[in-house]
């Protein structure tokens, strides 16, 4: 289907009738979200709409089949991630509450940490790799979430806008988080060119931006994209801080863990903004969206929690996390 897909979209997909054949793979699949054909098929629909990949035609971006085979690849991934992420408790819909539980939430993550063995035990080459898997997002950083910004009011408008600002360098084209992430990407002796690890990295890679996009591309879905992005800002400081020290450990300059160390401090204030004046702001005048946003915040720490349980579990048995190594 992936194949399919990429060859419409780059003009020369013949007379394929898409939807029999993502119908086919949705049928076929084991497991939606870790399946590497539905997910390539999705990052590829996806990226056409970001404008991500030079050999995507622009003028099928809204190719009415397209948007079809989109739609019913998303409704399947939706239904997965509804399925399989535990549903949090629902707080009262006012500030002080939905930021209390977010943080609650993002508190009781449990299970090993990724950022601490990159602190004390990552190889250079482990580091390597997880540079690689967080390219598929971090190079296109923040992008997905800017989605809900025109669908957004009032409150939880302004504290979006005022976290993305951050994230776009604050005027500086140099300070922009996807550049600075691209310079530790050259120090770290890999390419800086978005999409060239689409083909190592797994599925539930895929997976992670996917959910981002999907949540971000449907104005249905908005309470969702919230909750993601307040879970995201939220447990991202101290992660980066044991970054930082892993590369720092392993003798990577001040190239490399710009980025890294960017975080600390901006999460740290983004985090408060996120929970209160978006997440819990939003809940407050809209409290129908409640649910989605703690759905969305849920999935985040969920999804990226099983991406970072497969790369350790990787290295514990002496693996590459990549698909092709």
């Amino acid at each position: 289907m992936s194949e399919k897909v990429i060859g419409r979209l780059s003009g020369d997909g013949g007379a394929t009738d898409l939807m029999a054949v993502a119908t086919h793979a949705l049928d076929q699949a084991v497991d939606i979200v870790r399946d590497d054909d539905v997910q390539l098929a999705l990052f590829i629909l996806y990226a056409s709409s970001y404008g991500s990949l030079a050999q995507l035609d622009a003028d099928l971006e809204w190719d009415g089949e397209l948007i079809g085979v989109r739609r019913r690849l998303e409704s399947a991934f939706e239904h997965a991630l509804r399925s399989a992420v535990p549903a949090p408790e629902l707080p009262e819909a006012t500030v002080d509450a939905v930021a209390r539980a977010l943080f609650a939430l993002t508190d009781d993550v449990s299970g090993p940490s990724l950022s601490r063995f990159v602190a004390k035990k990552a190889t250079a080459e482990q580091v390597r790799e997880l540079l690689m898997q967080r390219s598929i997002y971090t190079l296109r950083e923040a992008d997905p979430h800017s989605w809900a910004i025109p669908r957004l009011h009032g409150r939880a408008k302004a504290a979006l806008v005022e976290i993305q600002a951050d994230e776009y360098g604050g005027g500086r084209p140099d300070r922009v988080h996807a550049t600075i992430f691209a310079a530790a990407m050259r120090g770290a002796g890999l390419e800086d060119t978005y999409g060239a690890y689409v083909d190592d990295v797994p599925a539930l890679t895929l997976a992670s931006l996917n959910m981002m996009s999907m949540f971000g591309l449907n104005r249905r879905l908005v309470g969702a994209i919230v909750g993601h992005l307040a879970a995201f800002e939220m447990t991202s400081s101290i992660p980066n801080r044991f970054y930082a020290e892993g590369l720092r450990r392993l003798g990577f300059g001040e190239d490399v863990t710009d980025y890294f160390d960017e975080h600390v401090e901006a999460d740290a204030v983004h985090e408060q903004i996120a929970a209160r004046d978006l997440a819990g702001a939003l809940a407050e005048d809209r409290p129908d969206l409640l649910p989605d946003i703690m759905f969305g915040a849920a999935a985040c720490l969920t999804v990226d929690g099983w991406l970072a349980q497969e790369m350790l579990d990787a290295w514990a048995d002496g693996r590459s996390s990549l698909r092709s190594r």
